[in-house]
């Protein structure tokens, strides 16, 4: 699905010295990139090839020349001609057998040998080791480059009768050579003739180093000397005659066993000659100089799917005797030469053969074979119809617009023709057809085109050339215009003279009129129509210069006007593209490197090839499609070229090896083929994109991320059914039609969404796959883009009451399950779709299923002709349908919570269970009573609540059971207090209930349940268990205590409460129940309760109680003072111990980024295991290590290491992994606590009270300082740890605490310094 187009030709002439010299044979310097000629005069003309590439050819006629003159004897002449790299120098082989060295820059020439018979051929080996000679005598040499004879053979099959020292020589030079190499050099290959045949000839196969003839060929009518070994060593080309059979010649392919492989006709005139075979360097085209009667021309050959398609032919006339080579150092690059001098270089490139609208128009000699993707994919060979040209199709140009379809063709013959197609609706009728396209008529002389394009429908742009001597071959004709010269840019408007059928192919009756044409200066290397405006078009000039061309009917006239963006380098391959957000088309181009520009700027660097996807009916361009040089398939959307979101999404289309993602989330899709292309894509919902593997078959994708844009377009569309049928054919999840707006906004149009799909096998496929989660943000989050806050925003819903909005199954399934019932006619399949939903509800409404079961259960007992009988399913077929669905058990369990027993049975029976299981308890439910029953159902379900209300109403007989049930259910206490009217009765509830919050030590609970059933004892006992000791006083008081007893039980209390760790509460009680005020004092400084101690003191009056406050303020005070100086010191250490393990994380992390960025040029695989094993090396690493150790170790160990994690936590162990968080949890676990600070604010009013105002002022400036050097050190490492670097001068603690200094004033945590005592 190729075709080779011609890019770019420059032509230039050689001065040849004499009248009637000719140009003989022709060297490549594959080095210096320089051309050898020799003549017929013995001149050597030495070009080079740098000339004929920049823009000077196309203004000058003459490439410049070094001329050197070789002397021969009289009558001999030169019959070989190369180059030898080794020797920096050309080998000339002449008639008489002489070997001459000529070397170039001395311009000096030396005899090296002589051969006897005269040197017919010389052929280098690829290597340069060797040389392989033909001499007249029929001997083959082979010789090192020094000249050293290594052995010698007879290569001829000749007769006995025949003396090898008679020459064979020809007067006339051979052009080509009979010695062919393998491209390694290890064979060669030679033509000789039969002894007793001189049409028939064999190809010898001949190990280099010893000689030795290792196969044969069988005899063939082979043509001449021509023999080419394929480069890449798999075939040996040779052109065999058929004229006696009346067709045109065969060219056959050998293996080098001998043995013929293959072949394939010219299809030319029976009396066409081959000339010259030559393979280009990448060994994927041949080409043939084939000689008619008429003209000479150079046909090129490739070969897809083992079919040799003729992709381009240049005619020569006759007269010139042209000759051709092949660039060996570049591929698509043909040099031509005529016997007068006129030298031409050909630049070819490959180009898609799919047009924008999937059809493949592809070259085939005179052929144009046509192939509608979107209808059918038609592997290659094979194609829908084909149209016939009356010689080989050279370029072509496609357009459509507004259903009209057109194509033009530019002919080897200088013809041009123009076919419009019909419809492609109608083009399924065309198959196996082959129409004949005529020529279009013309008055002026178009010369040879290079580029072709078109404006519109009626109007064509070319760029032609003049220059050329092939173009003496065409059949235009002048009528009074002077002949033109160089290269012009033309406008051709169309007409036609036969009227258009919409249903018929309109291949004749055209007339081309030049409208316009302009002389150009510079090489073009490409036209692209410009989609935003009618009539105008792209032109790129070598360098990647754009220009804007505009048709000469527009108002300006035929202008050539330069524009800004330009590409920074040559793009061969260029297209010009309407996006999305975007009003101006935008400029993509391909050189020849891989880079990838759009807009001046370089997209990618390792392109291979690129085609763009639309999704929307104006085919506007939504996606790019690139593939990379390491087979990677990348979609880009539009918008994020345009936003600038590429590098960032797309990882430099890279696949970098140092990140392990997921197969869900990558950004590209593995082309499975090496050198795979991208030659088209489909547009639309088919969302395709065609491969072409090396073979030539074909391979058509579906890359995810295309394939979810078009159903999100579907779906903006509300194109339901459509978007249905993409989800089923490309196995996507469901939800994505329900999750991209939100399931919400689908409740909304859940009618329209049936209505459309109507399918009930598709409605019950889509109702099975609905789920909880949001598709759209897990499994298909990397490949589409929510919706923005406005779109949301315009789709919210309104009038959802009846929905539950926290469950997407319920509410979905419920408006499915309505649209149902109200969109589609009643069928029994129309129920069973209902009963799904019921089904696969969350959590499955089971009850209401079986009612509707239930209902035709009834229906059918009834035994009536109602008609609407027939519109449901039979009871038993709606049973297992539902039982399909779901479990069994939990539909036997809801037919129970019915209380229907024979539609239980019903169940059972139908969910094979063993009548002696379920049978004897569905009797003794019969023979119960109807509350009994319904309470032993709901026991059985664990539906308690029901069965509390059921054991209720029985009566007071079955108080027990009802006592019993709450008891084994807490959780029924509330209902059971409800149902229960007899005061009695409710006081054992509450008792009982009381009972089990002392068991699970609920105390505060139990006593107020206690007290509400006036159980006074079991109220204190709660309350002394829970240690509320204000409660248990007061519950005393109630039970009317003796003062004795109220003091025991206070002393108790105080002692419980001191055990505790509750030293102040003890001390209210020492105080107001004991009267103890020295107990009471002592707990007070215990618990820090320093203003309430000092309060009691004073109160008392007593200087000892005063002495005793204030020397444990002292005491406290110089402890605070040294725990907050250590404290400092801390800080400071683990600062600096944070920072240095920091910094040292930084520059390995840096390290491993750097040798992880060296691997991605590496194998995959290799690249992988390399990099997996060193991101495990460090602890300062982002990777983990995945040996076979951690994927073989058990959960038990996974949770041994996670005990010791737990255990470690807190600890810093130097040299850890995770050393450096766990000296910021230090740091931050240094903080004050606010009960802390309480204390700390307390104990400076107390010693400011007890006139200690310098201790307090002591303690308070201590304790600031080490508040405000742990905020500042904390500060600092949370900022270096979101950093990639430390800067010395800026994270340093004494610039943080500055920092934290001035905004300590509005800091929440100062709160407790006094202000008297703040720093100034």
């Amino acid at each position: 699905m190729k075709n080779l187009k011609l890019s770019t030709e420059a032509s230039l002439n050689v001065e040849l010295q004499a009248e009637d010299e000719v140009l003989l044979f022709s060297a490549f310097d594959i080095e210096r990139n320089r051309l050898f000629f020799v003549s017929s005069a013995n001149f050597i003309y030495t070009t080079e090839l740098y000339s004929f590439q920049n823009d000077e050819a196309w203004r000058k006629t003459v490439v410049p020349a070094e001329v050197d003159q070789v002397d021969l004897e009289d009558g001999d002449f030169v019959t070989a001609f190369d180059y030898l790299m080794e020797k920096e120098a050309l080998i000339l082989g002449t008639s008489n057998g002489l070997m001459l060295l000529h070397s170039v820059d001395a311009h000096v020439t030396e005899v090296v040998g002589r051969v006897e018979g005269g040197i017919k051929c010389i052929s280098p080996s690829p290597d340069g080791d060797l040389l392989g000679i033909t001499t007249g005598f029929g001997q083959l040499l082979v010789m090192t480059h020094d000249w050293d004879l290594l052995h010698e053979t007879t290569a001829e099959d000749l007769p006995e009768a025949v003396d090898v020292n008679e020459s064979t020589f020809s007067s006339a030079p051979m052009f080509g050579s009979s010695i062919s190499w393998r491209g390694d050099g290890k064979y060669f290959a030679t033509l000789s003739e039969l002894c007793n045949s001189s049409m028939h000839k064999r190809i010898k196969v001949w190990d280099r180093d010893s000689g030795t003839l290792l196969a044969t060929s069988e005899a063939k009518p082979l043509v001449g000397t021509v023999l080419e070994w394929m480069p890449s060593g798999a075939k040996i080309a040779a052109v065999c005659e058929r004229k006696m059979d009346g067709d045109s010649p065969l060219i056959i392919f050998f293996e080098r066993n001998g043995l013929e492989r293959s072949s394939f006709s010219i299809n030319d005139q029976v009396d066409s000659k081959v000339q010259i075979l030559k393979w280009n360097c990448s060994s994927d085209l041949l080409g043939a100089l084939v000689s008619c009667e008429n003209h000479d021309c150079v046909k090129i050959w490739s070969c897809s799917n083992n079919h040799w398609y003729l992709k381009h032919e240049l005619r020569y006339p006759r007269e010139d005797g042209l000759k051709f080579m092949w660039n060996p150092a570049k591929p698509f690059q043909l040099i031509c030469w005529t016997l007068r001098g006129q030298i031409t270089t050909y630049n070819f490139i490959w180009t898609t053969a799919i047009s924008e609208n999937s059809t493949a128009f592809v070259i085939d000699g005179n052929k144009i074979l046509v192939t509608p993707l979107s209808i059918s994919l038609l592997p290659p060979p094979m194609y829908l119809f084909s149209l016939q040209f009356s010689s080989a199709v050279r370029d072509i140009a496609f357009c459509s617009k507004n259903s009209k379809s057109s194509l033009a063709a530019y002919l080897s013959d200088g013809c041009l023709c123009i076919v419009e197609l019909p419809e492609i609706d109608m083009w399924e009728e065309l198959e196996g057809k082959e129409y004949r396209v005529e020529a279009s008529l013309y008055e002026a002389v178009f010369g040879s085109f290079v580029h072709l394009t078109w404006l519109d429908t009626r109007t064509l742009l070319g760029v032609s050339s003049y220059e050329s001597s092939h173009i003496k071959c065409h059949n235009q004709t002048s009528t009074g215009k002077e002949r033109l010269s160089g290269y012009y840019m033309q406008e051709m408007e169309l007409f036609c003279s036969e009227d258009h059928v919409p249903s018929l192919m309109t291949c004749s009756g055209w007339h081309v009129n030049i409208a316009n044409h302009i002389s150009l200066e510079t090489p073009v290397v490409g036209i692209a129509a410009n989609p935003a405006k009618k009539s105008a078009a792209y032109i790129q000039f070598n360098g990647g210069i754009i220009s804007e061309y505009t048709s000469k009917l527009s108002s300006q006239g035929g202008s050539l006007r330069r524009v800004d963006s330009s590409f920074s380098s040559t793009c061969l391959w260029m297209s010009a593209v309407l996006c999305v957000e975007s009003s101006d088309p935008l400029l993509f181009g391909l050189d020849e490197v891989g880079r990838l520009q759009v807009g001046g700027k370089i997209l990618c660097n390792n392109c291979s090839t690129f085609s763009f996807y639309s999704n929307l009916a104006d085919q506007t361009i939504t996606h790019l499609i690139l593939a990379t040089k390491q087979d990677l398939l990348f979609i880009i959307e539009i918008r994020d070229i345009l936003h600038g979101d590429v590098e960032e999404k797309y990882e430099n289309f890279t696949h970098s090896v140092n990140k392990k993602l997921k197969e869900e989330k990558k950004s590209f899709v593995n082309i499975w083929e090496k050198g795979a292309k991208i030659v088209g894509v489909l547009h639309g919902d088919e969302a395709a994109v065609i491969i072409q593997t090396n073979r030539g078959n074909l391979e058509c994708i579906y890359p995810r991320k295309l394939v979810l844009a078009s159903i999100i377009n579907a779906l903006v569309q509300l194109r339901f059914k459509d978007a249905l049928l993409m989800v089923r054919r490309h196995r996507i999840d469901f939800n994505v039609i329900v999750d991209h707006f939100g399931w919400q906004v689908f409740l909304q149009h859940a009618p329209e969404f049936v209505k459309q799909v109507e399918n009930l096998n598709h409605l019950t496929e889509f109702i099975f796959s609905i789920k909880r989660e949001n598709t759209s943000e897990t499994l298909y989050k990397s490949y589409i883009s929510l919706p923005s806050a406005k779109e949301a925003k315009d789709a919210e819903v309104r009038g959802l009451k009846v929905y539950d909005t926290t469950n997407k199954v319920s509410s979905v399934l419920l408006a499915i399950r309505k649209a149902i019932e109200e969109q589609l006619p009643e069928t029994p399949a129309r129920e069973l779709c209902v009963l799904t939903t019921f089904a696969r509800s969350d959590p499955p409404a089971l009850e209401e299923a079986l009612k509707r079961v239930k209902a035709i259960r009834e229906m059918e007992l009834l035994d009536s002709d109602d008609p609407k009988r027939k519109s449901y399913p039979s009871a038993e077929e709606a049973l297992k349908h539902l039982l399909w669905l779901s479990d069994a058990e939990a539909v036997y369990e809801a037919a129970l919570g019915l209380y229907d027993l024979n539609l239980a049975a019903m169940v059972a029976l139908n969910s094979q269970k063993d009548p002696k299981e379920f049978l004897p308890f569905l009797q003794e439910l019969q023979r119960m009573p109807s509350l009994l029953m319904r309470y032993t159902i709901d026991l059985k379900l664990r539906r308690f609540e029901n069965a509390l209300r059921h054991i209720a109403s029985a009566g007071d007989a079955h108080y027990n059971d009802f006592m019993n049930l709450i008891k084994k259910n807490p959780q029924l206490f509330p209902l059971g207090l409800q149902l229960i009217a007899d005061p009695a009765k409710k006081s054992q509830v509450l008792e009982a209930w009381g009972d089990h919050l002392n068991e699970t030590k609920c105390f505060e609970d139990a006593a107020i349940t206690f007290l509400c059933c006036s159980n006074l004892e079991k109220a204190l006992k709660a309350y002394r268990s829970c240690g509320n000791w204000a409660g248990v006083l007061t519950i005393a008081s109630l039970l009317k205590l003796g003062s004795e007893e109220i003091l025991q039980l206070a002393h108790e209390l105080c002692e419980e409460l001191q055990a505790l760790g509750k030293p102040a509460d003890a001390a209210k009680i020492a105080l107001e129940y004991c009267r103890d005020v020295k107990l009471g004092l002592g707990l007070l400084i215990g618990a820090q309760e320093w203003e309430e101690a000092m309060r009691v003191a004073f109160m008392h009056r007593e200087d000892d109680l005063i002495s005793e406050v204030k020397t444990a303020a002292l005491e406290c005070a110089s402890t605070l003072v040294g725990e907050y100086e250590e404290g400092l010191v801390k800080v400071g250490k683990y600062l600096a111990r944070y920072l240095a393990v920091r910094q040292r994380r930084l520059i390995l992390a840096a390290k491993v980024q750097s040798a992880e960025q060296s691997m991605t040029d590496l194998d995959d695989d290799t690249a992988s295991e390399a990099s997996s094993n060193f991101s495990g090396m460090s602890a300062y690493t982002a990777g983990t290590r995945r040996g076979s150790t951690a994927s073989i170790s058990s959960s038990a160990g996974s949770r041994a290491r996670e005990a010791r994690r737990q255990r470690n936590r807190g600890k810093i162990r130097p040299g850890s992994p995770g050393e450096e968080l766990a000296l910021v949890d230090h740091l931050k676990g240094m903080s004050l606590t606010a009960g802390a600070m309480r204390e700390l604010r307390s104990l400076l009013i107390c010693l400011v009270t007890l006139r200690e105002e310098e201790t307090a002022r002591k303690l308070q400036h201590i304790g600031e300082c080490f508040q405000l050097s742990q905020l500042a050190a904390v500060k600092l490492a949370e900022d270096t740890m979101n950093t990639d670097a430390i800067d010395e001068q800026a994270h340093t603690l004494d610039r943080y605490l500055h920092k934290v200094r001035v905004q300590s004033q509005s800091l929440e945590v100062m709160s407790w310094r006094h202000k008297v005592f703040v720093s100034p």
